[in-house]
Order: C-alpha cells, then sequence, then structure tokens
C-alpha cells in the first residue's frame, strides 16, 4: 500500500506543476514585468550550472592555468563578446580547451 501512495504522490508533484501552466494559460493575465522577469530565467539557470562546472574541480574552487574548464570559458566568453557568432564562440572554446589540456 505504501508503494502506490508513493506513486500517487510523485504524479501529483510532477504532474500538477506541468500541467497548471497549459490548464490555466487562458485564464490569468500576467503582469508584463512578471513576463519581463521570466524571460531572464533560462539564462540565469544556464549561468549557474556554467559557472558552477567551471570553477569547481574535486569539490574545491579552482581558479588557476591547471583548470582547462576556466582557460576555455574565458576564452569562450572574449570570442563571444568580440564576435559575437555562437559557431566561433563554440569552436575557440573547445580549441582552448583542447589546448590547455594538452600544454598544461
Amino acid at each position: 500500500m505504501d508503494e502506490w501512495m508513493l506513486i500517487t504522490g510523485m504524479v501529483v508533484a510532477t504532474f500538477i506543476p506541468r500541467y497548471l501552466p497549459f490548464g490555466l494559460a487562458g485564464r490569468i493575465n500576467i503582469s508584463p514585468l512578471v513576463v519581463r522577469a521570466l524571460n531572464f530565467v533560462p539564462i540565469a539557470v544556464l549561468s549557474a550550472i556554467v559557472t558552477q562546472a567551471t570553477l569547481m574541480r574535486g569539490g574545491d574552487l579552482s581558479i588557476t592555468l591547471d583548470n582547462h574548464h576556466l582557460i576555455a570559458a574565458i576564452v569562450a566568453f572574449l570570442v563571444a563578446y568580440i564576435t559575437q557568432h555562437l559557431f566561433m564562440t563554440i569552436l575557440f572554446g573547445l580549441m582552448a580547451f583542447g589546448l590547455a589540456k594538452w600544454l598544461f
């Protein structure tokens, strides 16, 4: 019986948050300020994931030349800032990572 309660609880916990935005989409008016703020959510989440993956090595903060991910991220950031071209950013970031890994 406990398994069925657990399954039911998980269905409720996963289904309702996903269904409510679709079910209430036409009935609730969201203010333009909230809509504008929600546009930044994907950028903020991706930044948090990339920053953590770049700066943490083995559970510790690593801001050294041994951190290949950090070197590649800095190069990718500079290329993105200068060129504003996604393919060039990815290409130079990957090349910087490979070169840093080979050299250090």
